[in-house]
């Protein structure tokens, strides 16, 4: 029969630096998505009217349908 080791000690700073990693690659996700968002948002004010309406966007909540695009 296996034993299944469940607690086992980590190399000192470990968890911090996971700790540490984790929030800069949180970081950096929010930036990138702020910054697709803002170029999403962008293209999206380029467009006519008529274009929009194709799409299914009206201009009122391009700021909601990029930070939403942006997101995924």
């Amino acid at each position: 029969m296996a034993i299944i080791e469940t607690s086992r000690s980590v190399p000192l700073g470990a968890v911090s630096t996971f700790r540490i990693v984790t929030l800069i690659d949180t970081a950096v996700n929010n930036v990138m998505s702020a910054y697709r968002a803002h170029q999403t948002q962008k293209s999206l004010q380029s467009l006519s009217n008529a274009q929009l309406d194709d799409i299914g966007v009206e201009r009122g909540t391009i700021e909601r349908v990029a930070r939403r695009a942006s997101q995924h």
